[in-house]
């Protein structure tokens, strides 16, 4: 980061979850190993060989947000929305005529409109494109969600959805800083989400990504073990609240981290594939590390994109002792994804929310964020605990 460049913290943060709501519950069952993988309910698995997802049960926003103006909104809309007002509500970042005009959202998301896309096109296929529901329609574009969470709490500034694959909330995090660095917004709402539906998991089964039975077995999914044969699916939905460390302090907000530095790249000779040099992982750890002027000995804490397949563990392993050396058995690498699933968009938030847990839990200073994907991207976030 420019040393002339505004500092970027975090004030608030807001949790949907596959093991908790809200940061509180979602830190203590990360940190006692609470898993929120279980059997799929939404839709019926019993005919497939992998037959569960990081799947949030029971998902019920309508006490928190009440029941008016949800009935249309599809579930990946609802998850951004309550988890907005939570992390609004833990910022305890006052929306007012005032400065409404200077906050504003920057979502990640990829797959969020797929379910409703297909749901609008069987209805029209099926009754006539003259008699589907209109307004189920701003549900199958993507910039729905952060749209729609714009609207729900009068947020009137820059309004953004970065659809970037497996790395988006990261971007989006990156984009966000620069925003705000620049003066294009004194508070910034950013984050990640996607749904589990059956679209996205039989695109995702059928080109064998998931872990599916063996012998008879339950689906072994624990990143970086020697066991593993795949990938499960989640869900859920994380914002943080960024804003200038200077804006922060004259509000007096509580700060929970400070962003350090952010680093992307598009390597497009890893498209459909992952690259066995880690070569975009590599360079964008390294980057991030120099922008901060942090030493690799310096880091207290990896949350690490692994997801449980070979190839993108082994992957990992690769660029982490490419770029850690001799450190990287000293540094603790969590694996966010074991106890939530692989959540896609959603992913790098969910990293960057469990990673402020173990820093204010556990009292390290400094952590990277490392996420990447068959696509070609790869994203690097450095942060800081206040």
């Amino acid at each position: 980061m420019v040393d002339q460049h505004p500092r970027i913290v975090i004030t608030g943060l807001g949790i949907v979850a596959p093991n908790g709501l809200g940061k509180d519950e979602f830190w203590r069952n990360c940190a006692s190993g609470v898993s929120g993988i279980k059997p799929i309910t939404l839709f019926d698995a019993s005919s497939y060989r992998c037959r569960y997802a990081g799947e949030i049960s029971d998902f019920h926003p309508e006490p928190y947000l009440g029941p008016k103006g949800l009935r249309n909104l599809d579930r990946t809309t609802l998850l951004s929305l309550l988890a907005a007002k939570l992390a609004i509500e833990d910022a305890q970042l006052a929306i007012t005529d005032e400065h409404r005009n200077d906050i504003g959202v920057v979502l990640g998301s990829t797959m969020g409109s797929v379910h409703s896309i297909s749901e609008f096109d069987k209805e029209g296929l099926r009754e006539g494109p003259r008699y589907v529901n209109p307004a189920h329609f701003p549900n199958t574009v993507i910039n729905s969600p952060a749209s729609q969470v714009a609207i729900r709490f009068g947020l009137k500034g820059l309004n953004s959805t970065i659809s970037t694959g497996f790395t988006a909330s990261l971007d989006a995090i990156g984009y966000a800083m620069d925003m705000l660095q620049l003066g294009r917004a004194k508070a910034l709402l950013v984050g990640g989400v996607e749904e589990f539906c059956i679209q996205t998991f039989l695109g995702f089964y059928k080109v064998g990504f998931l872990a599916t039975t063996q012998n008879g077995c339950p689906p072994f999914f624990a990143p970086f073990d020697d066991k593993r044969n795949g990938a499960l699916l989640g869900e859920g939905a994380v914002f943080v609240v960024l804003e200038s460390l200077d804006d922060a302090q004259a509000r007096g907000a509580t700060i929970v981290a400070e962003l350090l530095s952010y680093s992307s790249q598009f390597r497009p000779e890893s498209l459909y594939r992952l690259d066995p040099e880690a070569r975009g992982p590599v360079a964008v750890m390294r980057e991030a590390l120099k922008d901060a002027h942090v030493e690799p000995d310096e880091i207290d804490y990896i949350s690490a994109c692994a997801n449980s397949t070979k190839v993108c563990d082994e992957m990992e392993t690769t660029a982490l002792h490419a770029v850690f050396n001799s450190h990287t058995n000293e540094i603790p690498v969590g694996a966010v994804k074991s106890l939530i699933g692989e959540s896609f968009s959603a992913g790098g938030a969910f990293q960057l929310a469990s990673t402020l847990g173990a820093l204010v839990q556990d009292g390290g200073q400094t952590a990277l964020i490392n996420t990447f994907g068959p696509m070609g991207t790869s994203a690097a976030l450095l942060v800081a605990r206040s």
